[in-house]
């Protein structure tokens, strides 16, 4: 002979603690639902978990983007900022030193014309020597 109910479902006998003495009832027992009842549950809760984990990380994949995109705007500003001030620093240092070399040619052309103030004859004579060096230099490569 058969134990199981008429049903057609296996139920088992299951204790619950006593919800004001916080003991063991043993002499109330329940019956459980079947393993199809229980499955069913089971995957409805675990559908709804996979549903809040996708909404969670669909926040935080929309929250990484927005740091992402903030991070990489800050970086690009601090870059142009640090490539302007570098070249600002280059266009400046040029212009001292075009400024230099300015004046160390004046400085230059005004000793040289004083010189030859003060001696015009030996001038002459180095720009005679002068101009046969370099006349000798022309020859020799025709």
């Amino acid at each position: 002979m058969s134990s199981n109910p008429p049903s057609g479902k296996a139920s088992f006998p299951t204790t619950k603690l006593s919800e004001t003495s916080g003991e063991l009832a043993s002499a109330r027992t329940e019956p459980q639902q079947g393993p199809a009842d229980g499955l069913g549950e089971v995957m409805g809760q675990f559908s709804r978990d996979v549903a809040s984990l996708k909404d969670t990380f669909t926040r935080l994949t929309s929250q990484l983007g927005d740091v992402g995109t903030k991070t990489a705007r800050n970086v690009s500003q601090a870059v142009a900022s640090q490539i302007g001030s570098a070249t600002s620093g280059m266009v400046d240092t040029g212009s001292d030193l075009a400024s230099s070399a300015r004046e160390h040619a004046k400085t230059f052309a005004s000793e040289l014309e004083g010189m030859a103030r003060r001696n015009p004859l030996g001038t002459i004579a180095g720009a005679l020597v002068v101009g046969v060096i370099i006349g000798m230099m022309s020859r020799g490569r025709s």
